[in-house]
């Protein structure tokens, strides 16, 4: 067994000690600079806060690639969909005339917004990416109301720094920050 000396002691212990000063002042600049996402506690807090903080500086906000027809993914989905609710498949039933999105939270005119009121706002296509958590990726054209249109609706406040969106049948949820959500917006103004 290889002894450890008291000069590579010495040297690992400040190694560590100026590695763990460098992290906290990494995730005190992120939260100064609002680059601390919402899912950044837990287990693995700190390493989600560090990479979106650098992806977020390395990028300067790019938006969601768009990718062309050709390009769109030509098998399904890799991991099987759960079956659907008896919520769900009643409102199928009624064509979803029930449906509401429920927009509230830091918004000035927190609204409930029916299928065919969205239906009536400005539209948009793209064909971009979805990428899950579980590890499949799947190019498809996405068209719908962009989020930045209904964000401007109920009339987001301006210290609003990530948008929450919740899954219909089940307790799941994520988030996008302002920039993403905004995607069209900011796309638009470079265009």
């Amino acid at each position: 067994m290889n002894k450890l000396t008291r000069r590579q002691l010495l040297s690992t212990g400040l190694a560590t000690v100026a590695g763990a000063g460098g992290l906290a002042a990494a995730l005190k600049l992120a939260a100064r600079y609002g680059l601390v996402p919402p899912d950044s506690s837990g287990l693995y807090g700190v390493g989600e806060t560090l990479t979106y903080a650098a992806q977020r500086i390395l990028t300067r906000h790019s938006m969601a690639r768009e990718f062309s027809a050709s390009q769109i993914s030509k098998n399904p989905f890799a991991n099987p969909v759960d079956p659907l609710g008896d919520d769900f498949k009643r409102l199928q039933n009624g064509g979803f005339a029930d449906w509401r999105l429920a927009v509230d939270g830091m918004a000035a005119h927190p609204a409930s917004i029916s299928l065919a009121a969205l239906k009536s706002f400005p539209s948009r296509t793209q064909i971009t990416m979805n990428g899950c958590e579980e590890g499949w990726t799947y190019i498809a054209e996405w068209t719908g109301v962009p989020l930045s249109y209904v964000l401007d609706l109920v009339g987001a406040f301006p210290q609003v720094r990530y948008v929450v969106y919740r899954s219909f049948q089940s307790d799941w949820w994520d988030s996008l920050d302002m920039a993403d959500a905004l995607h069209l917006k900011l796309s638009s103004a470079a265009a």
